[in-house]
Order: structure tokens, then sequence, then C-alpha cells
């Protein structure tokens, strides 16, 4: 079943400038178009399929991880990075930017559009609903040649206020008008998987007083979001009242913006704590708790 596309509210309160989901179709009729910026996120192996056109953007591109002990992974690169790696897509202040993931790996693609809304480019970028797998289903062209990219010109990046801290996650959880969500899987929420590496665990649980939306329940096991029906029943079952901001998390911070993404098509707020639970892990007297959604 397609994704109803909807011009709903933005990141806070302006209005989308082009539509938050668009269709194979709409993309097959705009891919000459010089302002449409195709962005196909995954590597170097499955970009040998790509739509004609979409330049390769991994998430280390768009990212820095510290791998020490006591750094964390996947956070947000300082303003001028950012606005270089962006650039360097040959993104520029008109573009319209359409984000796809190669392998179903909806989570990779929804975080660098989380990671361009942070940029203030939100309300110009757009998903592939149902990905590059969609596309190959419906019989459209795909190649294997890169396009010659032509540097894109932004100005200052107009950073937004979407991502919280530890802090604010604290002093949250439980406030009326918000609502901590757990975006991993039910088995790590529960608290029977243990996320984390062998030398460096996760604690077994999740934040005290977040609910559970497992991201994975949020597409058709591909790269298509459900229906908005079908996505307000799974916030609905899950305690996330209408018109809460929602303030997600998972491990990384990855799987954590399919579960934004979704929130703000139902039109919420949104919110993303970038360290989430492998920071949480780490701090001291930081509640945990194991056990289903209450």
């Amino acid at each position: 079943m397609m994704f109803m596309s909807l011009v709903l509210t933005a990141w806070f309160l302006a209005p989308w400038q082009v539509q938050p989901m668009v269709t194979s179709a709409w993309l097959a009729d705009h891919l000459t178009d010089p302002k449409v910026v195709v962005l196909h996120v995954g590597n170097a192996r499955d970009y040998a399929v790509h739509v004609p056109g979409a330049r390769l953007v991994s998430l280390g591109d768009v990212s820095v991880s510290d791998r020490s002990e006591t750094g964390l992974n996947l956070q947000m690169l300082p303003p001028d990075e950012l606005k270089a790696a962006l650039e360097a897509f040959g993104i520029s202040d008109d573009a319209h930017v359409v984000v796809y993931p190669a392998q179903n790996a909806v989570q990779s693609a929804t975080r660098v559009v989380l990671t361009l809304a942070y940029a203030g480019l939100g309300e110009r970028t757009s998903m592939l609903d149902g990905g590059l797998t969609g596309w190959v289903r419906e019989g459209r062209p795909t190649t294997p040649d890169a396009p010659a990219v032509r540097p894109g010109m932004l100005k200052s990046l107009s950073i937004q206020p979407l991502v919280v801290d530890s802090a604010f996650v604290r002093s949250h959880v439980g406030q009326e008008g918000f609502r901590v969500v757990d975006a991993r899987t039910r088995a790590f929420y529960e608290g029977a998987s243990t996320g984390g590496s062998t030398a460096q665990p996760h604690k077994t649980g999740h934040i005290e007083g977040a609910v559970n939306v497992p991201y994975d329940e949020l597409t058709d096991g591909a790269s298509q979001f459900k229906t908005l029906e079908e996505l307000r029943a799974i916030f609905d079952a899950a305690g996330v009242k209408a018109g809460e901001t929602v303030v997600a998390y998972c491990h990384l911070g990855q799987q954590a913006t399919a579960a934004i993404l979704a929130a703000r098509l139902l039109g919420h707020p949104v919110l993303l704590y970038d360290g989430s639970f492998e920071e949480w892990s780490r701090l001291p007297n930081a509640p945990v708790a194991t056990g289903k959604n209450k």
C-alpha cells in the first residue's frame, strides 16, 4: 500500500516547501530537474545499482564518530564541516533533496533526512517512499554510473534545535507534553537482548519512563512506511498522545530517526537524543528499567 503523501507540519511550525514523502512516479518525472538532488544512502557495493543521477552518501560522510572508550558514535558534524559535506554532494539553497535507502536500511536514510533538517534544509527534503527496493520493483531505470557532480553553494547553515542531551532527557521523562521514545526493537527495550559490543556493552533495558516504538514496525519490512492510520495506531498503542513532543533515542541515534520521521508525519514536534543508549549506559545513576510498555 503506497504511503499517502501529505504536506503536514514541518519540524516545528513552518509548512513544508516540498512533500515529505515522494513516490517513485514523482521522482521519475523529476529526475531531469536540475534542482532535484538524489542521495543514495549506502555503500560502494550497493551503489552498483542506483537511481540515475543519485549521489552515493554514507553515514560517515555526514557524521562523526569517536571510537575511543569514552567517545560517541554517529554524532552531528560541526556546522562548517557539515556545510562543506552537503555542498560536496551538489546541494544548494534552492535544492529539493530526495533521500532513499539502498538495501531496506530505512534508518540510514532517515538519519540523513534528520541531518538535513538539523542543517536547516528539512523543509526542502523528501524521502523516496519504498526506497531503491520499490523503485526496482516497479521496473524503473537504474545505472551503475556515477554522475558528474558540481559542488553546491549553501549560505551559512541555519542549525535547528533538534538534538538534545542527556540532561534534557532526564528532565523531560514524564513531563507533560513530552514523550521519550525508545526506537530499538522490542528485545532490546524489554531487556531480552543487550546492545553495544563485547568490549563496551550497554546496560540491559531502556531509559526508565521511556515507551517503545520499534523502528522495524514502522515500515512494510522494506523501505515503505505504513499508512498514517497504521502509524497512528502504533504510536497510540505505545502511549504517545497527539501533540506530544517525541524525544527519540536508540542505540546510537540512527534507528531513532525512523521513529522521528514517522512522528513528524503524524504532526508531532520531534527531538533526537543523539547520545542515545550508548551514552545513557555510561552515565552514573542514569535510571534504566526492563519490561514491556506500561
